[in-house]
């Protein structure tokens, strides 16, 4: 289903200079329809009281959810952008890493739906979230 299946390495270099490098993210592994990322559960990931920040799990979704909605476009031709998101935080975690994985619900024309698991390394359920995507033109096929 994907147009292109980059290795996980050269997604995690491109997002160096982002959100996603900045908290650490890292992808891991590019399967025909569904990508796999992790984040640290470090001093950028957490809140206060030293559990993972429900933001960073979001974070983490959205990254997922994004990058693989870009896979199944043509970039030369539209891009994909973040039009809603939800969460369901169902456990907290406090050091290793927490690992995503976003799945097609729906692939259309105009909007994409995914859902990202993340989990522990245990493989306790963390965060649960849903995010569509808008699919555009790309900005040189809008005239701008």
């Amino acid at each position: 289903m994907f147009k292109r299946q980059p290795k996980p390495e050269e997604l995690t270099a491109f997002g160096q200079a982002s959100m996603g490098g900045h908290l650490g993210m890292e992808f891991l592994e590019v399967g025909p329809d569904y990508l796999v990322g992790r984040m640290p559960v470090d001093e950028r990931t957490k809140q206060p009281f030293g559990i993972l920040h429900g933001g960073a799990s979001v974070a983490l979704a959205e990254t997922l959810g994004s990058v693989a909605a870009s896979l199944c476009i043509d970039p030369q031709e539209e891009i994909a952008v973040g039009l809603e998101i939800n969460a369901n935080h169902i456990r907290s975690a406090r050091s290793g890493w927490v690992i995503g994985r976003a799945e097609k619900i729906h692939i259309g024309r105009q909007t994409q739906v995914w859902q990202i698991t993340i989990r522990d390394e245990h493989d306790h359920l963390i965060c649960i979230s849903r995010i569509t995507m808008a699919i555009l033109a790309a900005k040189n096929k809008r005239g701008s």
